[in-house]
């Protein structure tokens, strides 16, 4: 048996949910998301809980059993609370800022600015930089209401300028990530 997929789902009280044959669709203060439920897996709504089963124990009915309860699970905190992810952009020189389109422009050490524009439903936004140990920190926050893209949003923008592995605190990286320093090459 699945532990997450046997977990009913609270709803508050500003959420509505509309279940159509193999669609559910979920709106809240923050937005609107629908999704897809695969074949063989029932949504029970209830009053103030949802349900997920399973209609067999099938393999496939098994693993997309708790990730079905995940899913409508993050939708309904998504459109309530929402979700952010936080990047730390950190070099001398580098400066990132978010112009009047939501487009993000980075100077990351390369020739000519970068632009990277998210898609719809995704804010970004840049904060005050600070000093850590001579070097500038600047956070960047990423932040909408699917999780999924939210993350994929934050990891896109990280490819840009990854965190360099040999010189200490150049490039872009998740808040609270430790970045692992390669040993030199050392003379013979």
């Amino acid at each position: 048996m699945s532990r997450i997929g046997q977990m009913p789902i609270q709803l508050d009280s500003k959420v509505k949910i509309a279940l159509d044959q193999d669609d559910i669709t979920v709106e809240g203060p923050k937005g609107t998301l629908n999704w897809t439920i695969p074949a063989g897996i029932v949504v029970n709504l209830g009053d103030e809980l949802i349900t997920i089963e399973r209609l067999t124990n099938q393999k496939i009915h098994r693993s997309l059993h708790g990730l079905a309860r995940s899913l409508i699970a993050n939708m309904v905190s998504g459109v309530t609370e929402g979700f952010e992810k936080k990047l730390i952009l950190v070099g001398v020189g580098y400066r990132a800022q978010v112009d009047r389109q939501n487009r993000l422009v980075l100077n990351v050490g390369y020739s000519h600015p970068v632009t990277y524009e998210p898609p719809e439903g995704i804010t970004l936004s840049v904060g005050d930089s600070e000093n850590v140990g001579g070097q500038p920190h600047t956070p960047i926050t990423v932040s909408g209401i699917d999780k999924a893209v939210v993350g994929q949003v934050a990891a896109s923008i990280r490819q840009i300028k990854k965190p360099e592995v040999y010189e200490p605190s150049k490039g872009l990286r998740y808040e609270g990530e430790r970045v692992r320093m390669k040993e030199g090459k050392t003379g013979v």
